[in-house]
């Protein structure tokens, strides 16, 4: 019965398996990538304030009754994590320059459980196997990577964490000269088994905050892109212009920005049905898309309204915008199999930075009152200049 309301179950969970994987390894886009800028900003802050607490960590160690050399360890270690958490802040707020940034403070801080650690194995091997304070900062390690909506990095960060975890307590293991050492009053004893166990709590965190960065992809995805275009909304173009400009003014080049908007669309869906004009705007979409060139980007703004963005001067941007109106105006569009196929054209305007606006607003403006003259002018037609 399933099978034959095309809902077999084996089906959909392999289906969505492999949009799991493929979306985890899949480098994030440039939404994507904007976020994770900001929280990698927010795990610098994180770090930097779990930095501060961890200069307590020895205090309580030594009035608890612990061992002075023991908390010796805890403290130099907690002065290197806070100059460290200090210098990695430093970097994250410079949202978005370094994109080895999230990877490298990954590494440090898993690296730097695992020496802390080993620094305590070398004063007692239980209490490098043991030492549930330090070795949870592995599982907030990972837990951390979620902030920055990548899944790549989520994996590795789990990976390093088992690998040096497991590479760390066999040496131990290997290393001890009784059994007596693997045992303490305050620690307890140290057994294969329970590092087996904590190897497989890493793994599941691993496993949820993987499950947490593809679902917040699928929400952005849902936030950033047209369902019925495919193409990317407003909120993908709010957040994406800003890098955009950033690299278009580091390379000295010029960005128009194209304002696109249907002549007569309203009469499709008025004389011919919703249906209809959903897949006239699909059409367009399509006879657009054939002509875009890399670095070019095409964003559904509303109804049927388009921003194109080109980086091009005014000029030249006004030329490849006149291409792709003759050809939306000479390919019509048919609306059912048998019916009279119909002409549409679009009208456009177009603004340039840095010569017309300073911000996305600016130019969106400017691009606007064009495109309004090119309506009173007639339609289907496109003004790069004010009249």
């Amino acid at each position: 019965m399933l099978r034959r309301m095309g809902m077999d179950p084996v089906t959909d969970t392999l289906s969505g398996l492999r949009d799991f994987w493929q979306r985890l390894l899949t480098r994030p886009d440039a939404l994507m990538l904007e976020l994770g800028a900001g929280g990698e900003l927010l795990v610098s802050q994180m770090r930097t304030l779990l930095s501060m607490l961890l200069l307590l960590l020895p205090l309580i160690n030594v009035l608890g009754g612990g061992k002075l050399e023991e908390s010796m360890i805890g403290l130099a270690g907690a002065v290197f994590a806070l100059i460290m958490s200090l210098v990695w802040l430093a970097l994250a707020r410079l949202r978005g320059r370094y994109r080895w940034l999230p990877w490298a403070t990954a590494t440090y801080d898993v690296t730097t459980t695992s020496l802390v650690l080993a620094l305590l194995a070398a004063s007692s091997p239980v209490i490098g196997l043991n030492s549930l304070v330090v070795w949870v900062f592995y599982l907030i390690a990972i837990c951390m990577t979620a902030l920055r909506n990548d899944g790549r990095l989520t994996l590795y960060t789990g990976v390093l964490a088992i690998t040096q975890y497991t590479l760390l307590s066999a040496a131990i293991f290997a290393l001890v000269d009784s059994r007596d050492q693997l045992a303490s009053i305050d620690y307890g004893t140290a057994t294969v088994g329970n590092q087996l166990q904590r190897l497989l709590l890493m793994a599941m965190v691993t496993g949820i905050a993987t499950t947490i960065v593809y679902r917040m992809q699928r929400l952005v995805d849902l936030s950033g892109s047209d369902s019925l275009t495919g193409l990317p909304n407003r909120t993908w173009l709010a957040h994406r212009f800003p890098t955009m400009l950033d690299a278009t003014r580091g390379q000295g080049g010029s960005l128009s920005v194209c304002l696109i908007d249907l002549d007569y669309f309203k009469r499709i869906n008025d004389e011919l049905g919703h249906h209809a004009g959903d897949r006239a705007l699909r059409h367009v979409v399509d006879t657009l898309n054939q002509r875009m060139e890399e670095g070019d980007w095409l964003a559904r703004l509303g109804g049927e309204e388009f921003a194109l963005l080109l980086p091009l001067p005014i000029g030249r941007g006004w030329e490849r915008l006149e291409i792709m109106r003759r050809a939306v105006a000479s390919q019509p569009f048919v609306p059912e199999h048998g019916a009279e196929p119909l002409r549409l054209t679009f009208s456009a305007g177009i603004a340039s930075w840095p010569q017309d606006g300073a911000d996305l607003s600016q130019l969106l403006r400017k691009a606007d009152l064009r495109l309004r003259h090119a309506k009173l002018e007639g339609r289907n037609r496109v003004l790069a200049r004010d009249p």
